[in-house]
C-alpha cells in the first residue's frame, strides 16, 4: 500500500490516468457482459483503445474537479457560508457540490465522447445518467471524500467499474454493440 501511495503522490496525473483507463474501460466492458449475460469481446480493439483514451482524458478532468471542489468547500466554510463540518458533513458537502455542478457537465461530456467514438448520435436515457449523480455518485463520493486524499481517486475509479456493472445489470434488455 505504501508503494501505491507514493506513486499517487509522486505522479498524481499519470496515476489517475492509469487507474481510470483500466477500471473505467473494464466498467464499459463489464456493462456489456452484464447486458448480454455472457463474457465476450464487446468492442473491436480500435474502440477499446479509443475508450481507454477517453477514460484517460476524463481522469484528468475528474482529478482537477476533486481538487477544485475540495478547495471550494474549504473557501465556503472559511467565508462562513457553511459551518465547520465534521468528516462526514465535509465529505457530503464536497460530493453534493461537485456532483450537482461538475457532474452534469461530466455526464454530457462522457456521452459526447462515447458518441464520437461509436460515431453515433445517441442521447437516449441521458436523464438516467444525470439521475445517477443523485442515487449513486453523491453517496459514493461521500464515502470517497471521507478517505485520505491518496485513496480518493483510486476509489473513484473503482466506483466507475461498479457503476458499469450496475448499469449493465439493469439494462439487460438493451443489447447493442
Amino acid at each position: 500500500m505504501n508503494t501505491y501511495i507514493e506513486l499517487v503522490k509522486t505522479y498524481p496525473i499519470y496515476s489517475v490516468m492509469i487507474q481510470f483507463t483500466v477500471l473505467g474501460t473494464l466498467g464499459d466492458i463489464f456493462s456489456k457482459w452484464m447486458q448480454r449475460g455472457t463474457i465476450f469481446m464487446p468492442y473491436k480493439l480500435r474502440i477499446v483503445f479509443l475508450k481507454m483514451l477517453e477514460w484517460a482524458f476524463l481522469a484528468i478532468v475528474i482529478k482537477y474537479a476533486f481538487v477544485g471542489f475540495q478547495g471550494f468547500i474549504d473557501v465556503v466554510i472559511a467565508q462562513g457560508f457553511l459551518p465547520e463540518l465534521n468528516l462526514f458533513g465535509r465529505a457530503f458537502s464536497v460530493s453534493v457540490a461537485m456532483n450537482l455542478q461538475f457532474g452534469l457537465l461530466l455526464v454530457i461530456l462522457h456521452r459526447f465522447l462515447d458518441n464520437l467514438i461509436s460515431q453515433e448520435n445517441n442521447w437516449e436515457n441521458i436523464d438516467k445518467g444525470m439521475f445517477s449523480l443523485i442515487w449513486f455518485w453523491i453517496p459514493a463520493h461521500t464515502i470517497t471524500f471521507m478517505l485520505d486524499k491518496p485513496y480518493q481517486i483510486g476509489l473513484a475509479a473503482i466506483w466507475s467499474l461498479v457503476l458499469g456493472v450496475i448499469l449493465g445489470y439493469f439494462n439487460k434488455t438493451k443489447v447493442s454493440n
